[in-house]
């Protein structure tokens, strides 16, 4: 059984959220997305944050037998449009089992900037406590914090310092709410190149590269310690072949590596964007 800081006391076993795939689920320690936290998924673009967000919306809703938190969603983006057409086809894999429309269960809202995001967590008590959906909001998605801060603030001392106090009071009410309503609280995040003379290390990879770029999450050490646990998806070329006319065939190999968390050692594990969904690879 894996414990937490916040349920030591009681001693109860923390809920996850399945990500509807047992390889994943298994990197994770099995189970899937823990409650009671704050989860960041990072990534360049073309990585599949979103893909697994909207897989992470369906999976909620699967009864507790199937790893579900038999549960709605709150989806927040600041990256417009919402991939409807892709959630729905979504649906017909992970919901096979139920007729019902999955949007029914799924409450989204499009977020302006980092002050909209912290006026609507003032309010969120009682969306959860008056939810319109017939089940209760479990899961929480913000798909990208990155958006709502990179464009807003420049680089001067008194925005950093602005910046820094509106993550810390964004990831605090996230965090009280994720203890007091039992919530999964998933947030996507873009990356940043780095070059060699930042050399920092974050939790468990010194160094982290993708599409042949060394990178790191976004928004910087701040925003690092305000998530419970990270985890980075990367995406690298590899020439497998040539066509008949020479030119060169690329696949793409994805993979998903745990960062930093309380409850995790270090590991990775490849993964794969196919029509049905994100499922990781066994080797």
């Amino acid at each position: 059984m894996t414990l937490t800081p916040e349920n030591l006391v009681s001693h109860l076993p923390v809920k996850k959220c399945t990500l509807g795939c047992p390889i994943l689920d298994g990197l994770l320690g099995g189970g899937g997305i823990p409650c009671n936290s704050i989860t960041e998924i990072f990534g360049e673009s073309g990585c599949g944050k979103t893909q697994l967000c909207l897989q992470l919306l369906l999976s909620a809703q699967l009864p507790h037998s199937l790893g579900g938190l038999s549960a709605s969603s709150l989806y927040l983006h600041s990256e417009l449009p919402f991939p409807l057409r892709r959630l729905h086809h979504l649906s017909t894999t992970i919901l096979n089992h139920n007729n019902n429309n999955p949007l029914d269960n799924i409450l989204v809202r499009p977020l302006h900037s980092a002050d909209d995001l912290l006026s609507l967590l003032l309010r969120l008590d009682s969306l959860l406590l008056l939810s319109p959906s017939p089940l209760p909001i479990k899961l929480i998605v913000i798909d990208s914090i990155a958006v709502l801060f990179r464009s807003e603030f420049d680089n001067s001392p008194a925005e950093l310092r602005r910046r820094s106090n509106l993550f810390f009071r964004i990831a605090g009410m996230l965090k009280m709410q994720a203890r007091r309503f039992g919530l999964a609280v998933v947030v996507t995040n873009q990356v940043v190149d780095l070059v060699e003379s930042e050399g920092f290390r974050v939790g468990n990879l010194g160094g982290m590269w993708s599409s042949g770029r060394r990178v790191g999450a976004a928004l910087g050490m701040a925003w690092a310690s305000c998530v419970n646990s990270r985890l980075f998806l990367s995406r690298s070329d590899e020439v497998v072949g040539r066509e008949g006319d020479g030119e060169l065939r690329v696949r793409t190999r994805r993979r998903i590596h745990v960062v930093f968390a309380p409850h995790l050692p270090e590991g990775s594990c490849e993964y794969q964007i196919l029509r049905e969904g994100v499922f990781g690879v066994r080797l």
